[in-house]
């Protein structure tokens, strides 16, 4: 596979490293960061030198089977550059959360996505740690044993602390608790991105479109100091709630994550001791890649690489 990355953070580097281990031929990186542009991006990424600097111009994309794309949560922002991977013949898979059901906030940009990458006979597919994998591939996966399903509670646990900075600042740490809910208010923090996305997902895994998904987010207060975000969602169908799941960001926590599924067979209940976001999105986002061939061109979800289909009782 050849392959590029756009977007050299710290989730594009350990992306680097994953598609290196697999044997993968680096074609390009492209980010704007001067203090990154030139250097060998192999060294960035404590992987020795990879013959591949980092470059601010996109055309070093040319011949790229595939480029992994992580630089925004937003998919209106990301729009133009997985636009100009996809006009260069390269598949795209994106670690931005609004494109792993892009139809729920930006169904405009949904269809000029899938229309380019039809034209173009190449695939686009935003996944990752969450969305993507946790809190809605995998309940598909657990589901499949019970279903068909009548509801889903699935909950995450992770500790800001432990993560990249970027994250820290994302759910508030740091900030007074007033000034985390008004950054939070005006979008100057994001909190956890991708709630109602993870929420569709289980839905279409399950054959079912939802009345209602709705989502939501709180900061968590500690002696007046933000000690993270916790948010969710809820999918509804004819008046009763089949999907909640959550999102705990808080500090100091135990991390892990519970999934419960209540099924016509029985009920299922999986529990982990956490699992490493920033990795995972690596090894999410690099193990879909592999399957990207088996995916009709257009714009994907991970709904057309896992198969499984574990029904839905109403």
């Amino acid at each position: 596979m050849r392959f590029s990355v756009y977007g050299f953070g710290p989730i594009g580097r350990l992306i680097l490293r994953v598609a290196l281990k697999r044997g993968w031929e680096p074609v390009a990186v492209i980010d704007i960061d001067e203090s990154m542009v030139g250097r060998d991006a192999g060294s960035l990424a404590g992987v020795g030198d990879v013959g591949v600097r980092v470059s601010k111009d996109p055309s070093a994309l040319d011949g790229s089977e595939v480029v992994f794309h992580a630089t925004t949560s937003w998919l209106d922002k990301a729009e133009p550059q997985i636009m100009e991977a996809v006009r260069r013949g390269a598949s795209v898979v994106s670690t931005c959360e609004t494109l792993a059901w892009p139809w729920h906030r930006y169904p405009e940009i949904a269809k000029r996505i899938g229309d380019a990458a039809l034209d173009a006979g190449v695939t686009v597919i935003g996944t990752g740690i969450n969305p993507g994998f946790l809190l809605d591939t995998l309940v598909a996966v657990l589901s499949a044993s019970v279903g068909p399903v009548k509801r889903v509670d699935a909950v995450r646990y992770v500790d800001p602390l432990r993560r990249r900075e970027s994250f820290q600042k994302k759910v508030g740490i740091g900030l007074t608790t007033e000034e985390a809910e008004r950054a939070l208010r005006e979008g100057r923090i994001s909190g956890h991105v991708g709630f109602a996305e993870s929420a569709h997902l289980i839905s279409r895994f399950l054959g079912v479109v939802p009345d209602e998904v709705s989502e939501w987010q709180n900061v968590i207060d500690s002696g007046g100091k933000c000690a993270g975000v916790e948010g969710g969602a809820r999918a509804v169908y004819k008046g009763r709630e089949f999907v909640n799941i959550r999102f705990v960001a808080k500090a100091g926590v135990s991390e892990g994550e519970v999934i419960r599924v209540v099924g016509e067979g029985g009920e299922v209940v999986w529990r982990s001791t956490g699992t490493p976001g920033d990795y995972g999105t690596a090894a999410v986002v690099v193990s879909v890649a592999a399957a990207i061939d088996d995916v009709p061109a257009g714009l994907a979800t991970m709904v057309d690489i896992v198969l499984l289909r574990p029904g839905f009782s109403y």
